[in-house]
């Protein structure tokens, strides 16, 4: 029997500390709601922008700058700078393992036609591309209700 007291009070004693294990726990546990919170709320401010077939256009221009983008989770993700007579504008194409996959390179200068979704990007307006033509190629980026052809996992 003084077995059995012994264990009662050594669990009466690891029940008497429980309280501060559980506000640590309960600290540790609303320390990661908030990181997560704050990663959700980033994620959607820099969320990639969505193909929109009322804003669809159309618009032609000259090459004048190449870069890779971050947009979404996509760290590689082409754009293009078109001078359209007096006005740039920017054009979201398409990731670039995809077109090196397609075999497609853009170079200062190519003449470029643009068939695509007019839409805001933070501050500013963008087109993400549809459908190009360049020279007598047609290229095709999203099919015809604006979803991507290529596979957003890989970008290929």
């Amino acid at each position: 029997m003084s077995l059995d007291l012994k264990c009662v009070r050594l669990q009466l004693k690891h029940i008497i500390l429980q309280p501060r294990t559980l506000r640590q726990c309960l600290g540790v546990v609303i320390s990661m709601v908030l990181c997560a919170a704050t990663g959700v709320s980033q994620r959607a401010e820099t969320a990639a922008p969505k193909y929109d077939l009322q804003t669809e256009m159309k618009t032609k221009g000259v090459v004048e700058e190449i870069n890779l983008l971050t947009v979404g989770t996509r760290k590689d993700f082409t754009e293009l700078i078109l001078k359209a007579g007096d006005d740039k504008v920017h054009i979201y194409v398409c990731p670039k393992p995809f077109q090196d996959e397609m075999g497609v390179s853009f170079i200062k200068g190519d003449e470029v036609a643009v068939t695509g979704s007019k839409v805001k990007q933070e501050t500013s307006d963008v087109i993400l591309a549809r459908e190009m033509v360049k020279g007598t190629d047609t290229l095709m980026f999203r099919d015809d209700k604006g979803k991507p052809v290529w596979d957003e996992r890989t970008g290929k």
